[in-house]
């Protein structure tokens, strides 16, 4: 019985020994369209996946902004009046290189806005008020 086994191994593996080796030319070309079909499905999503990084790092830095502006206000006797830049940065924000963040305080002093851009997204802007505590954006036309 294990003779006869072993003699059965011995012709599967010469078979296998004796047989071409290799993919033809029909196999390779299915699988590099397979290749092309998900990478045009995976490039889309991986651009998407940085422009949401990105207005990620925006509404991040509004954030922090809107916390420094506090405490400004705080310091100012509840005033947001001289808030700039300079202010902010004084009470603790520390923008993100990538993102430029202009603000504007009212002139009766009790609110401001922000106007926020990022340098790698360049098809949209940011704005914040402080009245309404809403972050709206807007296309932009590069």
């Amino acid at each position: 019985m294990i003779a006869r086994l072993n003699e059965a191994l011995r012709s599967k593996r010469s078979d296998l020994e004796n047989d071409q080796k290799g993919f033809t030319l029909v196999e390779l070309l299915v699988v590099v369209l397979i290749i092309g079909i998900l990478a045009a499905i995976a490039i889309p999503f991986f651009l998407n996946q940085r422009q949401g990084a990105w207005e990620s790092q925006v509404k991040s830095d509004i954030a922090n902004a809107v916390i420094a502006a506090e405490t400004f206000a705080v310091g100012n006797n509840g005033s947001f009046t001289g808030l700039s830049d300079t202010g902010l940065s004084d009470n603790g924000y520390k923008a993100t290189p990538s993102v430029t963040l202009a603000v504007t305080p009212a002139a009766d002093g009790n609110s401001y806005t922000f106007a926020v851009t990022h340098s790698e997204y360049t098809t949209k802007a940011w704005a914040y008020d402080s009245n309404t505590g809403i972050t709206t954006d807007t296309a932009v036309t590069p």
